[in-house]
């Protein structure tokens, strides 16, 4: 299954979601992310965060959406979108039919620089804990309409 992460940037939320669906996903996954209006560098929180747990790193870029819209882009069997609310953050819509949800996280990227270290663990560990309940999951036969209801459910919860 290959599932895009969107966020504006794509420098925080995304990739830490993309790292950790690809990380913990045992091959079921193939998770990419992009951005709307990419920042051009992942955030260095973001990676000082992803060293810290041991996650890998390599190849991470902030990009933009447009890498994944061409004819030889992957087909998207889903798109997860990861903007907060806090901020009236505008997320990004993705065009075409793949199952789509949204899994509401606030930007660590906004918070105080003495308070990123906090901010981008308590982001990571909403991230890991929707990842870990979609991964508990038999998607690969489960019905597209139930997955995006699930997929939705999940980002609710």
């Amino acid at each position: 299954m290959n599932i895009l992460v969107l966020c504006t940037g794509n420098s925080a939320r995304s990739v830490l979601l993309e790292v950790i669906l690809n990380a913990e996903s045992n091959g079921r996954i193939k998770a990419f992310s992009a951005g709307s209006q990419p920042k051009g560098d992942v955030h260095p929180e973001t990676l000082a965060l992803l060293s810290r747990k041991g996650l890998p790193m390599t190849g991470l870029r902030s990009k933009s959406w447009d890498e994944f819209s061409g004819p030889d882009a992957p087909a998207m069997d889903a798109v997860i979108t990861v903007c907060g609310s806090a901020a009236a953050e505008a997320c990004p819509m993705w065009p075409g039919t793949p199952i789509r949800a949204h899994w509401g996280v606030e930007d660590p990227a906004a918070a105080a620089a003495d308070d990123q270290p906090r901010a981008f663990e308590e982001a990571y560990s909403q991230l890991r804990a929707y990842a870990r309940a979609f991964l508990k999951l038999p998607f690969e036969t489960m019905e597209p309409e139930q997955l995006g209801r699930t997929l939705r459910l999940i980002g609710a919860s």
